[in-house]
Order: C-alpha cells, then sequence, then structure tokens
C-alpha cells in the first residue's frame, strides 16, 4: 500500500461539510444494527434460535437464549474498543522519551471506560451461561448458583478471568501516562480476550493442537484488526488529531499482517473442526464457514484495492480547504466502509460459536482422542515417526515467524554491506529445526503416550535448542537490523527491544542465582509432584511446559555463552562452574527417574490403553536419555565456552595494545577509572547496566543499540 505524502494532514479545523465527530453516533448506530442482524441471521440459519425442545426435559427457555448472544456480542464489542484504544495510545501515536501525548492519555482513559463494559458485559454472559448449564429460566438461578458455576466449571472460571483482569485494566489504566503502562495494558486486555474461546468448541475439538492455537489467535487478531480500524477511524475524525498520518500509516502496516493472521488462524479452526469437505457443504456449521469466509476475502480484496486508490487520491488532492476535506473524506468513507463489514462479521462469529459443529463419524470416535487430540498411534518406528505428524500451529508460527524475521534482519544487513557470520544464520536456523523434530514431526506423537520420548523432547527443548538460538545471536541482530523510530523520541521496535534489555526484569532474569535455579529445579518441581499429570491433561498445559522449558533454557545458556547484549558479563570461571554444577544436577535428575520403583504421572497414562507399552521399562529408558542426553549439549556448550574465553582475552590484549600505542602509562589506573565511570552512569540511569557506546554510534546514554564486552572492539560492533 502506498503510504500518504508526509505533507498530508488532517486539518486542525474542520470543513462544515466534512464529516467529524459528529458522525460518530450514526456510525456507532449503524455497525450495532449490522451485527445484532448478522447474529440473529446466523442463529436462525443455524438452529441455535429454535432447538428442538424435548417435551419433559428442562429448556432454560427463549430469554437466555437470545440473551446469551446478545451478552456475549456486548463483550466482544467492548473488547474491540479496548484493544483498539490501547493500540492507538501505545502503537499508533508517538511517544515522548516513553511519556504518553494527551491524547494518547485519553485514549487509556476511554479504553479503561470499555474494560469496565467488558467486565459488566462478562458477568451478564456468566450469568446466561449458568442458566443455560443449569437448564434454569432468567429468574431462577440465584447468586450462588452462579458462584458455585463460575467455580467449578471451565466456562464459568475462564469468564471470571476475563472480570479480574478487565477490572483491573479499568482501575489501573487511570494513572497510567507512560508508554510502558499503556503496553502493558494492551497485553492485559489481549489475554483477556481468550479464556472463552478456549473453552468452547476448540478444547472439545479432534485437534487440539490446531483447534485451540487456531481459536485464541484468531480472537486476538481480530480484536487487533477491528478494534484497531475504529480507533484510527475515530482519531481521523477528531478536529484537533495529533499526527493522523503517522497513526493511519503504522495501522496500515500492521493491518496486513494481521489480515493474514486472521485468514490462518481461521482455516486452522475450520479443519480441527470439520472432519470431511462434505462437513463444509453440507451442515448448517460448515455453511456458516462459508458465508464467513466469503464475506472475509471480499473485504481483504476490497479493502487492499479501495485502500490504495483512496490514498493515491489523497497524495494527489489539491491543497487548501477544499483539497483537505477531500483527504479525511475519502479515508472515512473507506474506514467506516471496512468497519461496518467487519461489525457484520463480528455478528457472524458469536452466531457461529452457538451452532453446534459437525460429530465426528463413528468410525473414528476413540475415548483417547478425547484426552490426546488423535488416536492411540501404533508401535513406534521410523516410518510412523516421518509419517504421523502433529500440526501444533504454536510452533509452526514460532518457527515461521522467527525463521523469517531471522532471515529478514540478515537480508537487510547484506543490503546495505553489513556481514553476518554464517555460522550463526547456521546455529539459529539449526535450533529451529529442532523445535520442528521434537514438537511437530510424528515425535511428538509419541511423547503424548510414551515418557521416554516425553523425556527426549523435554532434555531437547531445554538444553539443545536454547543453546543454537542462542549462539544465532538474535538480539544482536534485531538490534542492527531494525531502523530507529522515525519521530524523534518515540518507541519504535528497536527501542523496545533496548528498552527491555534494559530493564529491571531482564537484571533479574538473568542473573545467575536466579536463572540457574530456575533452570536445574524446574524439571524436579515438574516430575516429582502432582503437577506434571495435571499439566498432561490439557493442550494448554502440555504447551506451557513446552515453552517453560525453552525460556528457561535460553536464559540460563544466554548468561553461559550468549553473545546478545547482557545486563552483566558474568566472568568465564564463574560460567565454567556454574555449567558443570548444573550438569551434575541434571545428571542426577536421570538417576532418580530411573530409581523410581513405581510409574510416573499413572493419573494421565492410565487414561488409554497401549497395548505394545510397558510403562515400567519406558520410564526407566526415560530416565537413561535425561541422564545421557545431557552431555551432548555439555560438549558443545564447553567448547564454545572456552572459545569465547580465547577471543575474549584476545580482544583484551588488543585494547591493552592500544592504550600503550597511545601512551597510557598504566592500564589497570586506565581501567579502574572506566569502571568508575561506568558505575556513576549505571547509579544515575536507574540500576540499568546495558548501555551505549557513544564514541561508535554518536548517540547519547539514551540511545537504542546496547552493547557488551564481545561487541566494543572487531567487526560486530553495533551500528545505527
Amino acid at each position: 500500500m502506498a503510504p500518504p505524502a508526509q505533507n498530508d494532514t488532517i486539518p486542525q479545523a474542520e470543513h462544515p461539510d466534512a464529516p467529524g465527530t459528529n458522525r460518530v453516533p450514526l456510525f456507532a448506530g449503524a455497525a450495532i444494527v449490522l451485527s445484532l442482524a448478522s447474529l440473529a441471521l446466523t442463529l436462525v440459519l443455524g438452529g441455535a434460535a429454535f432447538p428442538e425442545v424435548i417435551p419433559g426435559l428442562p429448556d432454560s427457555g427463549e430469554a437466555v437464549r437470545w440473551g446469551y448472544p446478545l451478552a456475549k456480542v456486548a463483550m466482544d464489542g467492548s473488547a474491540l474498543m479496548a484493544v483498539g484504544l490501547l493500540l492507538m495510545a501505545a502503537v499508533f501515536l508517538p511517544s515522548d522519551r516513553g511519556r504518553l501525548s494527551g491524547q494518547a492519555t485519553g485514549y487509556v482513559r476511554a479504553a479503561t471506560w470499555a474494560a469496565l463494559a467488558w467486565a459488566v458485559a462478562a458477568v451478564f454472559t456468566l450469568y446466561f451461561q449458568a442458566a443455560e448449564f443449569l437448564a434454569r429460566t432468567v429468574g431462577q438461578v440465584s447468586v450462588d448458583e452462579v458462584t458455585a458455576y463460575a467455580g467449578s466449571v471451565a466456562g464459568g472460571i475462564s469468564l471470571m478471568f476475563v472480570v479480574l483482569l478487565t477490572t483491573g485494566i479499568a482501575l489501573f489504566g487511570r494513572t497510567v501516562v507512560s508508554a510502558t503502562g499503556a503496553l502493558w495494558l494492551l497485553v492485559l486486555a489481549g489475554v483477556a480476550t481468550t479464556p472463552p474461546a478456549l473453552t468452547g468448541h476448540s478444547a472439545s475439538a479432534g485437534a487440539h493442537e490446531l483447534a485451540v492455537t487456531g481459536l485464541a489467535m484468531h480472537i486476538i487478531t481480530v480484536c487487533a484488526w477491528v478494534g484497531g480500524l475504529i480507533a484510527v477511524s475515530y482519531h481521523a475524525m477528531r478536529r484537533d488529531a495529533q499526527e493522523p498520518v503517522v497513526a493511519v500509516n503504522r495501522f496500515s502496516n500492521l493491518a496486513l499482517w494481521l489480515y493474514i493472521g486472521v485468514a490462518i488462524s481461521g482455516v486452522a479452526s475450520a479443519l480441527a473442526r470439520l472432519y470431511s469437505l462434505e462437513d463444509l457443504f453440507l451442515t448448517e456449521y460448515g455453511l456458516i464457514i462459508v458465508v464467513k469466509a466469503a464475506v472475509f476475502a471480499i473485504l481483504g480484496v476490497f479493502g487492499y484495492m479501495h485502500r490504495v486508490s483512496a490514498l493515491r487520491r489523497i497524495e494527489g488532492a489539491p491543497a487548501g480547504p477544499e483539497g483537505e476535506t477531500l483527504r479525511r473524506g475519502l479515508f472515512l468513507r473507506l474506514a467506516t466502509v471496512e468497519a461496518l463489514i467487519m461489525a457484520a462479521v463480528v455478528g457472524v462469529s458469536v452466531g457461529l460459536g452457538r451452532t453446534a459443529p459437525p460429530p465426528p463419524p463413528e468410525s473414528e470416535v476413540d475415548p483417547a482422542a478425547a484426552i490426546l487430540g488423535f488416536p492411540v498411534p501404533p508401535p513406534m518406528d521410523v516410518q510412523n515417526v516421518l509419517t504421523l505428524w502433529r500440526p501444533d500451529l504454536f510452533f509452526i508460527m514460532v518457527v515461521v515467524g522467527a525463521a523469517a524475521l531471522y532471515t529478514g534482519g540478515v537480508l537487510r544487513l547484506r543490503k546495505r554491506g553489513d556481514p553476518w557470520p554464517v555460522m550463526r544464520i547456521v546455529a539459529f536456523m539449526a535450533g529451529l529445526l529442532t523445535i520442528v523434530a521434537v514438537q511437530i514431526s510424528g515425535f511428538a506423537t509419541y511423547a503424548m503416550v510414551m515418557f521416554s520420548q516425553h523425556m527426549i523432547q523435554h532434555m531437547v527443548i531445554q538444553m539443545l535448542t536454547p543453546v543454537l538460538l542462542v549462539l544465532g545471536a538474535p538480539a544482536t541482530l534485531a538490534l542492527r537490523a531494525f531502523k530507529p523510530a522515525r519521530v524523534r523520541g518515540d518507541r519504535g521496535p528497536r527501542e523496545w527491544l533496548t528498552l527491555f534489555l534494559n530493564s529491571r526484569f531482564s537484571r533479574v532474569a538473568t542473573h545467575p542465582g536466579v536463572a540457574a535455579p530456575l533452570f536445574v529445579f524446574s524439571p524436579y518441581a515438574l516430575y516429582f509432584t502432582s503437577l506434571f499429570p495435571t499439566l498432561m491433561n490439557d493442550h494448554l498445559g502440555h504447551m506451557f511446559m513446552s515453552v517453560h522449558f525453552l525460556i528457561t533454557g535460553f536464559l540460563f545458556y544466554w548468561i553461559i555463552i550468549g553473545i546478545d547484549p547482557a545486563p552483566r558479563k558474568v566472568p568465564y570461571l564463574l560460567r565454567i562452574l556454574l555449567l558443570f554444577v548444573v550438569m551434575a544436577f541434571h545428571a542426577f535428575f536421570g538417576i532418580a527417574i530411573m530409581m523410581q520403583s513405581a510409574p510416573i504421572a499413572m493419573e494421565f497414562y492410565s487414561q488409554f490403553d497401549v497395548p505394545w507399552l510397558d510403562q515400567s521399562e519406558d520410564q526407566y529408558a526415560g530416565g537413561g536419555f535425561a541422564w545421557a542426553l545431557g552431555e551432548v549439549p555439555t560438549i558443545l556448550v564447553t567448547v564454545a565456552l572456552l572459545y569465547q574465553w580465547t577471543k575474549d582475552d584476545e580482544r583484551t590484549e588488543r585494547r591493552r595494545e592500544r592504550h600503550a600505542a597511545r601512551g597510557d602509562s598504566d592500564d589497570s589506573d586506565m581501567d579502574a577509572y572506566n569502571a568508575y565511570l561506568a558505575e556513576l552512569a549505571r547509579r544515575s540511569g536507574g540500576g540499568t547496566a546495558v548501555r551505549e557506546a557513544p564514541e561508535k554510534t554518536g548517540q547519547g546514554s539514551d540511545g537504542t543499540e546496547p552493547e557488551t564486552p564481545e561487541e566494543t572492539s572487531g567487526d560486530d560492533a553495533p551500528r545505527a
């Protein structure tokens, strides 16, 4: 999409004939009408509006049958508004050295009211959901029954979680004046959108890896896309809009990726609930998906063509009041038409959630599939591992996204003539391939039914994958590839990354006294308590384990062999000591598994029958794998650590030679003085230790490129 000319701005004084904020109620009313009409039509066509009531059985009645989806539409609409307003404040509008502008602060305050409406709508949704669950009419459900439902049933628990999060946003958002605070509110709002989606059809679908992640991703991307468009449209209507061109450009750059995310997640969710192509055209659920997909495709084509055409006409509009009025009118007509279509899609989506998906064929009904998401696999062999892949959407997106970003960063560096070591590329891509091997391939299928294969999966994802990713230096690549924010004092991706690397959280998380215990004791806390079978019973729990292992491994190896900037430099002798102490604990962990007298987590493994597997022998093999596989990463890390130590000594010697060439009489005095200045800078900076090198980048201490001792000399010095 062609960006608007930088000189084109939305006028501060509105032309009498120009559309403005006085039309907001009209647009809002039209969106509500379209959303409710599409909801009603979907409920009727899907059969949820007039279900067959069997005489003699309790029924919740018409009020609950229609009140529940209406409350859900209100909840979704409030979520869209809250997410969109927070996007406007934290992302679309520039900040000034981390402080929100006046209008951005106003959007945060408006988001707190949207969050409050979100919480109220969630309470009504909880009430109607409890009434439907208990088959009671409106007025027959007591407060105690609703409370009991909210504390014991998954759907009620998820809605209570939403109420707590949105209430927190409504309360704490009243005091937020910084971009960091607005970003945290945006993250909380994104988290609050997902719980209800994870307890509906996705939780009972066969392919958990597609259904759960797909629907969560679908909800988040839709909220960001629709909510962002609404917020940008309102901002463009304001007579006193600040930086409207910047806001429109940033939303346009993000909209394409959100559209792709909505498409991918929607396809994944549909594949998880449909068992054949016939289900797509011969069932009410499938036909609603077809209608939704058609509207979505039309919206994408219409939005792209219209946006390009409109923006070109905006660039070519004449100067003066008439041209300014034309620019505003073109953009608002485009934005409002898109928003109205999106409102209709939201209504269809809520109605789709009330429509029962097609049941699985009788031949595919398997008790184990309800737990695992797939039938019990045949005996493990090479052919089955290569063919029985599990399409885990979460890790597919992680691998594809990380590979694309890393490749894009390398290409950007080479385009401007900057080198990037080939071995770092090889290491990072090899790390991503290990994720594919243990989380997506047929190996992941057997890891769900065999403890030994699960242990190999755990050891690879915690002890081998992080080593390779850390050696790829992704943060250093990002700092060099990202461009500084165009608006002075604003925060773009480069500035946010630098802030994170300098943050107090990073200092705590990368402290050897924190990262090493997390790496060592997490397996003990997991496998020798009831936490392991509890997490294995749910796909989200299993995903949480894998992500936890990956993050704790990355943090530990970051402080041991990390190339990326870190808040502190750990002495090499301490790194070697930490490495061997930690690996000794891991070896003992494997022996402890082998010495167990009874199989671990039989609460989970006893739920399905694997006739070709002996659980005791398999667990003993898993302990052996945990003991033996720790040696491979240890050797790899030791070699990398010794190499880095040698290179660090060489750099130190070169610095001493430069001191001598300049005539410095005492290098130790110079080093002590430099350490003194660094300590003063650290104290004045609020405890942050990762800082710019002004003599290299021409920036001050508030710059955006952290440095480490490994980077202050040689070919790896960060470039602006």
